[in-house]
This record gives structure tokens, sequence and C-alpha cells, in this order.
């Protein structure tokens, strides 16, 4: 299995993928390990991973030409007794190091589409550059360079949610970003009508995300919002502390989000646990920092069978996200009572 994840995280994804061990090999933004030491691997819920590669098949060359056409050659011999006739997903992937390294890869690409189109048009025609968003396996080429005359290519992948988002000028922050890559995650996202709590919302990009939906938000933090979410309509900024604010019971929420630059613990305690344990919400987006404890044991933690979140809730996804920096994103629904 070839998992990548975001540049300068490999450590904590090697760990994550073996129990505290440690991946056969690595790279910028990469990590070969072996599935078979781990055949339930897809099931666990996986955070660090953004793409799992399954059985990799390493391709070398020495020159543009001849890495497209050993690539085209592995792309055509696994293709015997296949139809394709859909849309099926091509994509090229390549870290940022070493410099130059996605020049080489959008050159092998061209070239590879080049050939690929002389030898099998009507496959080419239908071949895309994206995923489906969201969370689940899927079929296609999948080809990660490592170095220039070195890359891995797989048929089958195992998307784990996590992309790059558009910003919108109007967002008043960067954690915008985080919150629209996080629907992914879920499968969900908040409705015309629906109602929203945003827990340490300024400068109000969650908040923004949610009204700009239809959803009627209401903003709980000292600070004030900021851009789009300043004034919005559909948006009422309440000053008040986060951690003291408790919603009317009869009335829950329809979501609950929270973005807070606190100490993980301290949010799990004094929000994730009530709020869940509570009902006072339907479905969740909780941010938590891990800048300061070790991920995999936080990460271990979230998961566990005593749990708030394994106790309270269905569908959790714990995710540390491309937009994510030292944080984890976790989302899931509130269990009907």
């Amino acid at each position: 299995m070839l998992c990548t994840c975001q540049p300068g995280f490999e450590k904590l994804l090697a760990g994550e993928l073996t129990e505290g061990g440690a991946g056969t090999e690595s790279g910028p933004g990469w990590v070969l390990t072996e599935a078979a030491a781990d055949p339930g691997l897809l099931s666990r819920d996986l955070a660090f991973p953004h793409l799992l590669l399954r059985d990799p098949v390493e391709i070398r060359g020495e020159s543009v030409n001849e890495l497209a056409q050993n690539l085209l050659e592995f792309f055509m011999s696994s293709l015997s007794g296949e139809r394709v006739d859909a849309a099926w997903p091509c994509l090229w992937l390549e870290a940022r190091e070493p410099v130059g390294l996605g020049r080489r890869a959008a050159a092998v690409e061209q070239a590879f589409g080049e050939q690929l189109r002389k030898r099998f048009s009507r496959v080419a025609k239908l071949a895309a550059g994206s995923l489906p968003r969201g969370v689940g396996p899927a079929r296609g080429l999948f080809v990660r360079f490592v170095d220039f005359g070195r890359a891995f290519a797989a048929r089958e992948v195992f998307a784990n949610g996590q992309c790059r988002m558009a910003d919108d000028p109007q967002a008043p922050s960067r954690s915008y970003l985080k919150i629209e890559e996080a629907y992914g995650v879920l499968g969900s996202e908040p409705r015309p009508g629906e109602t929203v709590a945003d827990l340490g919302a300024a400068p109000g990009g969650w908040s923004y995300s949610a009204a700009k939906r239809g959803a009627r938000v209401l903003a709980i933090d000292n600070g004030p919002l900021k851009g789009g979410a300043l004034h919005h309509p559909q948006i009422e900024h309440r000053c008040a502390d986060a951690f003291r604010f408790r919603p009317d019971e009869d009335r829950p929420f329809d979501w609950l989000l929270c973005d807070l630059l606190e100490e993980p613990h301290h949010v799990l305690r004094q929000i994730a646990e009530p709020w869940l344990a509570g009902r006072w919400c339907r479905q969740f987006v909780i941010n938590l920092k891990f800048g300061r404890v070790d991920p995999l044991a936080l990460a271990r933690e979230l998961r566990a069978a005593d749990s708030i979140f394994s106790a309270a809730a269905t569908g959790v996804r714990v995710r540390h996200l491309y937009h994510d920096r030292e944080e984890f994103t976790v989302v899931g629904n509130i269990h009907s009572p």
C-alpha cells in the first residue's frame, strides 16, 4: 500500500499505519507499507492518509518517453478483460520536492496521454482528472512520482475524503477552507433553514460557510466577525464564552461547529462531551489542536470504545485534512434517542 499525506507528516502517517512502527519506505508526502501486514487497513478510520493506493507497481524510466511508455504498458495490461464505458479518474500526483519534480510529472502525463489516445482513443476520452468528492474506493489510474525516474502506479485507490478546496473572497479567514473540506468527509452539509451553533466563531469562516448555504447561525465568540460573516443576515453574533454557552435543551441545534485554539482535552471535556451526551445537536464538526500532545495517542483516544464519540455518535471520522495544520477534524452524527 502506498499512502499519501501532507508533506511533513510522514512519520505520523507511518506510525498510524503500523501502530507505532514504520513504513518500508517514505518520502515527502508518501509512505509505502506492506498491506499484507494489516489486512484490515482499509476498514480502520485512519486520520493521516489522504489516498491509499492498493497494490502499487513501481515504474522506472530514464526519460519522459520511457516513463510514459512503461506506464502505458502497465495500464494496458491491467485493462485485460475490463470494459471501460464511463468516466474514470486519472490522477497524477507528486510532491513539491525535489524541485522540478512537478514539471517532470506533467511532461510524463502529457506523453502518456498522447500515447493512450493513439492506442485506445475511446478510453482516453473518458479519462477524468479528479476523484468524486467524499470517502470510498475508486478504480482508474493513479500515479505517484517519488523521483524523476521513478513512480508508483495503481489501478485502485481508497480516498479518505481530504481534498483541496476553492477559496471564497468573502470568507473572513483561511479556516473557511477546513469546514468546506470537512463537509465532504462527513458526506453532509448545512441546508437552508437548519440551525448552527458555531463555538469560537471569530472571525467567522465557519459561520459564513454555513450561512451561505441558507442555515441560521448563532456565532459565539467574544472576538469580532469579519468579511462575509460581518452583518450577514443569517448570522447572529453573540459575544460570549464558547465554553460557558449552553443551548435550550428543548431546542437542539442541527449542527455544532467548533474550532477553538485550546488544549484538545479541554475542548473534549467542556464542549464535545456535554454537547454529544446531551444531544444538543444532530451533526458536528469539531477541530482539535494536537500541537502539544501526542497526535497518535490522541487519535486512539478519539476512536476508543469508551470515548464520547463512540458512545454518542455514528459515522464518526477523524481526519487530518488537506487544510489542517497541527490539528484533527472530527465529524459525525448524534445517535437517535
